[in-house]
């Protein structure tokens, strides 16, 4: 499948259309799935288009211009690296862990090509309210998804346990006011994923 064109990111004070009609677009939000990372394979992103997802992702919601979040690239032998410290980490918790088990841990990030961590940098004590924050962080990986699907890239977005472990964020160099919003598997899908069963919305009408 021929990788589409990366485009360029607009230039500061440039003009931008107010809307972006466009039914491609409406039929990627309305069929994207998440396809999950043991399903991902070879080839990767390239350079160019890695540092395109995270341009992407830079661009949601952002209110008072904080970028409050930061982003840290897991690809090539970096994957199975920080894989060794998921496993020692996991294995001093888990003492009764079989090898088997610690051996899972350590290719956590070798399930897909390329991970990328999407860690929440709020500012603390700000007058911006930290849930926004937190959510704008939540927008920067669901933009990294779409932007990945339409690269032509499957993709999960991810926690798991080594999202809250205090020792995981230490080895990330995690600061505070900082938490990991997740980690976003990107790779090729040789397989087609099924589409599951959507709970209907909630939707009520305001009456006055």
């Amino acid at each position: 499948m021929t990788k589409p064109a990366l485009p360029e990111f607009p230039a500061p004070g440039e003009r931008l259309a107010s809307s972006h009609a466009n039914a491609d677009t409406l039929t990627l939000l309305t069929r994207r799935r998440s396809t999950t990372a043991i399903a991902l394979a070879e080839p990767g992103p390239s350079p160019e288009q890695v540092d395109q997802l995270i341009g992407i992702a830079s661009r949601v919601p952002d209110h008072g211009k904080l970028a409050p979040w930061r982003f840290i690239v897991f690809e090539g032998s970096a994957r199975a690296n920080f894989g060794q410290v998921l496993a020692k980490i996991f294995a001093a918790a888990n003492p009764n862990a079989t090898p088997d088990q610690i051996d899972a841990e350590a290719n956590r990030f070798t399930r897909a090509p390329l991970v990328i961590a999407v860690i929440s940098h709020v500012v603390e004590n700000h007058k911006i309210p930290e849930w926004e924050q937190i959510l704008s962080a939540g927008a920067a990986c669901q933009n990294m998804l779409i932007a990945a699907s339409a690269m032509g890239f499957g993709a999960q977005w991810l926690t798991e346990w080594y999202a809250y472990d205090p020792f995981v964020k230490d080895a990330l160099g995690l600061r505070s006011g900082e938490r990991i919003a997740g980690f976003v598997y990107v790779g090729s899908a040789p397989d087609e994923p099924v589409e599951r069963v959507r709970p209907k919305p909630q939707t009520g009408r305001w009456k006055v």
